[in-house]
């Protein structure tokens, strides 16, 4: 959160080994078929379990054709070669008695029937050189976890056909339970609880952000915040260092599976949940193999299906349909979840959605979830609320929540989000716990957000270890957990933060950034400066400022040259491993130039203008009308010109031009005294954007923009053209 091929023509993400086929439905939902002359003792163990094949020819013949329990509507067909097989994967070693091929037209002359523990080595418990087709109901006698079907020899030019392959036995029953014992959701309405082994369980957790490699580092950190829970959104091969290292340390992982659309890293895309039986059948593949993988292992909790889905399908639907959308995804989310218990009936399954307003849904289509599942974060203590008013009948976790997010706190005066600060963020997380231990007996624990250690825009908002060092965040954490930080040694406590001026920072020159810092240990402390660019240009990496301390908790901070609204945040480091870290808006204006715009307002003409494009109509007039927040756009082609009439000879000192993201890399500024016989005074081969004040000294009338390059694939755009005298 690897991405690997699979055998065959199509090929899709995250599967590492031959595709799964599975149907869309669980077993639980089938209807099972039995052999004509099976002994009444014998269990069909092969129906409705993961399928695979050497290859199929085409969508409608996958390898789960043949497990699904309809001897006449459905079958697999491989390609059209000798050599081909079909395996079933039993899910545990089982007594095998019986197998029964029923054959369509395309049958096996020759094949053998095979059983292996581990999928790689086999044993041949069958061997038939003179297949007839029909049926071919074959005793066999041996145990296994996989059994196959390894055809040899064709009857005919196609390939193998078989409308179902059907293994029976008896189940091999020494499956040792999970580590720790079962975990199970327990107790009536209004009084659940999760246990493990029979023994009450908080979940008191993070969601985890480090590299999964990086697990064995990070764990005690964990354990000794009193942390006995981390949550993934999603669970493949990589998952197992985290595994391993949370069991080594005591504690248990929530393992999610992704699915589209959702929220966050990895989910992208629009699937029609009505329609698409490819993916659901992909899916239910992909998560069949995982939770079959680490049913067993000692670090598993519970699984975790999909992430904001039902609210992430309104970016893909709308109306009707949406409605129709969301009801078919929590309808799959319930075939998911039936699988999974099929599979592993010792950990709860559950699915999370980031808005109160699916639970219906689930509540409706979903009645396999062992519990349900929220993100919710300064909203968290109303979700007890929604849940009593909506009549629900099973107990939740929050996965994930704390202070306030982006899209919750009001804009500042520079009209962005006003982000917490680090006291208050530390407020949020205590508040968020005190709200989740409140509802007794319903809400099971949270793990909230976030145990990571970016150093970026997003990371100095959640991260309780951003770049590493603890926050006050990590010790509110530790309180809620733990029950105290009594001899920890805590961040540097940043109050007053404040930027001058805060809304009229000239690029390219200094603003003043000031705050009282005070560390409760009495410890020395090291500044820096960081800006980030999130929202002058979408880039969410914080950069080390150009800045110098002045004295007294106040610095002298650079502007960066692009115009727009950053963040300037002030990092407080104890040398001890912990940082308190505040943030402010500041605006980057254009730097001021002496004299007077003497082309505002006045006639503007250019060779062409966007007028349908964004914020367009973009007219040349907009280029000089003073507004910082309107502009000029041309075509998207070479070359282009803007020019403006002052309506007389003018003496001009100088020129501001303030570009768009679409700027000129190469021009000339032009001027002329009758409009039609240009000469030039300025030009540049290497623009870059932003702001360029050009001194120019001439006496003329007219002044142009020759612009011959551009900086992008679009066309020129410019907020403001001044010239000034």
């Amino acid at each position: 959160m690897s991405r690997h091929s699979r055998v065959g023509r199509f090929r899709r993400p995250r599967i590492a080994t031959l595709l799964v086929n599975l149907g869309a439905l669980s077993a639980s939902s089938l209807t099972v078929i039995t052999a004509p002359g099976a002994a009444a003792a014998d269990t069909l163990l092969s129906q409705g379990r993961p399928a695979t094949a050497s290859s199929q020819e085409g969508d409608g013949y996958s390898a789960a054709a043949a497990v699904d329990g309809n001897l006449t509507g459905t079958r697999w067909a491989s390609q059209w070669t000798d050599s081909q097989w079909l395996r079933v994967d039993l899910g545990a070693k089982a007594d095998l008695s019986r197998v029964v091929l029923t054959w369509e037209s395309a049958y096996g002359k020759s094949y053998e029937i095979q059983a292996s523990d581990n999928g790689t080595d086999w044993r041949t418990l069958k061997t038939v050189t003179s297949g007839d087709g029909g049926t071919d109901d074959l005793a066999v006698s041996g145990e296994g976890r996989y059994v196959r079907m390894l055809g040899t020899a064709r009857s005919s030019g196609y390939g193998y056909s078989l409308w179902e392959f059907q293994v029976y036995g008896s189940p091999d029953d020494t499956t040792p339970p999970p580590a720790g014992g079962a975990v199970k959701v327990t107790g009536a309405q209004g009084n659940w609880q999760l246990q493990v082994g029979g023994q009450p369980y908080t979940v008191k957790g993070f969601t985890w952000g480090p590299a999964m490699a990086d697990a064995p580092t990070y764990m005690p950190d964990l354990k000794s915040m009193g942390v006995n829970t981390v949550r993934t959104w999603g669970t493949d091969s990589s998952s197992k260092p985290l595994l391993d290292a949370a069991a080594a340390n005591g504690i248990r992982v929530i393992n999610g599976f992704w699915l589209q659309p959702g929220g966050g890293p990895g989910s992208g895309g629009c699937v029609n949940y009505v329609t698409d039986t490819t993916y659901k059948n992909n899916m239910l593949t992909e998560f069949a193999k995982w939770v079959d993988t680490y049913k067993s292992h000692p670090g598993t909790l519970m699984w975790n299906v999909g992430n904001e889905s039902v609210l992430g399908l309104q970016n893909c639907y709308s109306g009707g349909e949406l409605e129709t959308q969301r009801n078919a995804y929590t309808t799959f989310v319930n075939d998911v979840a039936k699988k999974i218990h099929s599979i592993d009936p010792d950990h709860p399954v559950t699915s999370t959605d980031a808005w109160t307003g699916a639970w219906p849904y689930y509540k409706r289509n979903a009645p396999d979830l062992d519990l349900y599942a929220m993100n919710s974060y300064g909203d968290i203590c109303n979700v007890q609320k929604d849940w009593e008013s909506g009549g629900y009948t099973k107990p939740y976790i929050i996965t994930e929540g704390g202070p306030a997010g982006e899209w919750e706190v009001p804009d500042d005066a520079n009209g962005i989000p006003d982000e917490p600060t680090d006291v208050q963020k530390a407020d949020g997380y205590t508040k968020a716990w005190n709200c989740v231990t409140g509802h007794k007996g319903v809400a099971l624990g949270a793990t909230l957000f976030h145990y990571g250690t970016e150093h970026d825009f997003g990371g100095v908002w959640f991260n309780v270890l951003s770049g590493g060092l603890k926050r006050l965040s990590y010790y509110a954490v530790k309180r809620a957990y733990a029950g105290s930080t009594a001899g920890d040694n805590t961040p540097p406590v940043i109050s007053d933060m404040a930027v001058s001026p805060a809304s009229a920072a000239p690029a390219g020159g200094e603003f003043t950034v000031r705050a009282d810092v005070r560390d409760p240990d009495g410890d020395p402390i090291a500044y820096k400066i960081f800006l980030s660019g999130n929202y002058a240009g979408g880039d969410k990496a914080l950069v080390e400022a150009k800045w110098r301390s002045t004295g007294n908790g106040t610095f002298a901070v650079t502007a960066p040259a692009k115009l727009g609204v950053w963040k300037v945040y002030i990092e407080a480091r104890d040398g001890k491993g912990n940082a308190g870290i505040e943030t402010k808006s500041v605006k980057v204006v254009a730097p001021p130039v002496s004299g007077t715009n003497v082309a505002l307002g006045k006639p503007t003409t250019a060779s062409s203008y966007q007028a349908e494009y964004g914020d367009c109509p973009c007219t040349a007039a907009k280029a000089t009308d003073g507004d910082p927040d309107t502009r000029w756009a041309s075509d998207w082609s070479d070359p282009q010109w803007i020019q403006v009439d002052l309506k007389e000879p003018t003496a001009i000192r100088g020129l501001q031009l303030n570009w768009d993201p679409a700027y000129a890399k190469s021009y000339e500024v032009q001027v002329s005294d009758d409009g039609s016989t240009w000469r030039s005074v300025y030009s540049t081969t290497s623009g870059n954007g932003d702001i360029d004040t050009l001194d120019v000294s001439t006496t003329a009338r007219h002044v142009r923009l020759q612009l011959t390059a551009r900086g992008t694939a679009w066309g020129y755009s410019l907020h403001e053209f001044g010239v000034y005298s």
